[in-house]
């Protein structure tokens, strides 16, 4: 029996200035939490302004639970000398839904593709091993729509199974967001469904 994955491993906060020196050139690690794409340029953005003097700042990303987009980026860099030994090191540690930049500093002296590899793979390790790596659940979001009448009947299975309530609003009827660990999430469904006096859908 094949158990299904509902768990995945990503980073808790951000973090910084891992720093790997290499013949002169400086190499400085970060790393930052995302949940979508949009999130990266703002995080380089900040890089650049604190590091206006730096020759490349190079980085790569992975997103999904489930199913992986990911980007892996040179900057200047010679080909998958920096954005692909960076995206290796999220894939060695097995972490998603994650941003690792590493800012060069160049020293003067080539380093040859060896050498680059060698740093941006080094530097993106170190700040990965210096973060807060947590285990997540994937979870399945519903909305439920049901009369004030049935309340106490929709609350009993909520407490009963630990359920997050993400937002609800109150009008003429009541209209909930809930959030279920997606091993459970068929069963609790089902049990939603036997009340017969409420409406559940899942959240695409």
């Amino acid at each position: 029996m094949i158990l299904e994955k509902d768990t995945y491993r990503t980073i808790d906060i951000a973090n910084g200035d891992s720093l790997f020196k290499d013949r002169g050139s400086k190499f400085i690690g970060y790393v930052f939490p995302i949940s979508s794409e949009d999130e990266v340029k703002g995080c380089i953005d900040e890089l650049k302004k604190k590091h206006y003097s730096a020759r490349h700042w190079c980085y790569a990303w992975q997103l999904g639970t489930e199913e992986f987009r990911y980007r892996a980026n040179d900057d200047g860099e010679p080909n998958n000398s920096a954005g692909q030994p960076i995206y290796g090191q999220l894939l060695s540690f097995n972490i998603t839904n994650v941003l690792v930049v590493v800012v060069r500093y160049f020293g003067g002296t080539k380093l040859g593709v060896g050498g680059l590899i060698n740093a941006y793979k080094t530097t993106a390790k170190l700040i990965i091993e210096a973060s807060k790596i947590v285990e997540k659940t994937i979870d399945v979001n519903f909305e439920i729509f049901f009369e004030y009448k049935d309340m106490n009947k929709v609350m009993r299975i909520i407490k009963e199974n630990n359920i997050e309530i993400k937002s609800q609003k109150m009008h003429l009827n009541c209209e909930y967001v809930i959030s279920i660990r997606k091993t459970k999430a068929l069963k609790i469904q089902q049990l939603f469904e036997d009340l017969r006096c409420l409406k559940i859908t899942e959240i695409k």
